[in-house]
């Protein structure tokens, strides 16, 4: 079945989750509402076999990924970084190849910072970036919504929790829409 380039096709995606981490989060006025969403697609990604992928940066000063996020999945790969750009560190683009895939779905903090450098390098590389835009948070939202403006210009697809979980269903009256039905309700 052909399908346009900008559906994030379950076959084909990694769900990349940048920094949700518990000193961050403190800072982010949206918080609760933003870990919700990026629970979402956890559930929809276990679900649907999807990969799974997460950055922590900086651990030691900024914590750990947010336990209750990191408790969805059941065997969490964790990426441990010091540049903003995950892309920069020695093994991240090798890790992310490791999964065969192309559409690289992005969720996290800062958007401005960590989240903008990693997709603009993810996109370097060849992958197509789904910038997940209600599923990223910035201390200050104009900061976050430059970086959404920015990626667009660069070429990154802007999608929503919804848009990309009932991508990765494609179809209703099957077993995997009723295991995410209950997850966007």
């Amino acid at each position: 079945m052909l399908r346009s380039e900008y559906v994030a096709t379950r076959e084909n995606s990694l769900l990349l989750i940048i920094d949700f981490q518990q000193a961050m989060l403190k800072a982010i006025d949206s918080r609760e509402e933003i870990a919700h969403k990026v629970g979402q697609l956890i559930s929809s990604s276990n679900a649907l076999d999807i990969p799974i992928l997460l950055t922590e940066q900086y651990k030691k000063g900024l914590g750990e990924t947010l336990p209750e996020l990191l408790q969805k999945i059941d065997s969490p790969q964790i990426f441990e970084k010091e540049h903003f750009s995950a892309c920069l560190e020695k093994n991240f683009i090798p890790t992310v190849q490791s999964f065969n895939i192309k559409k690289i779905v992005v969720v996290g903090m800062e958007a401005h910072v960590c989240v903008l450098q990693t997709c603009l390098d993810l996109m370097k590389y060849g992958f197509q970036v789904h910038l997940v835009a209600d599923a990223v948070a910035s201390r200050v939202d104009e900061n976050r919504d430059i970086a959404i403006d920015l990626l667009k210009q660069a070429g990154a697809v802007i999608s929503s929790t919804e848009i990309v979980i009932f991508q990765w269903a494609l179809r209703s009256n099957t077993d995997d829409f009723r295991k995410i039905l209950p997850i966007v309700k």
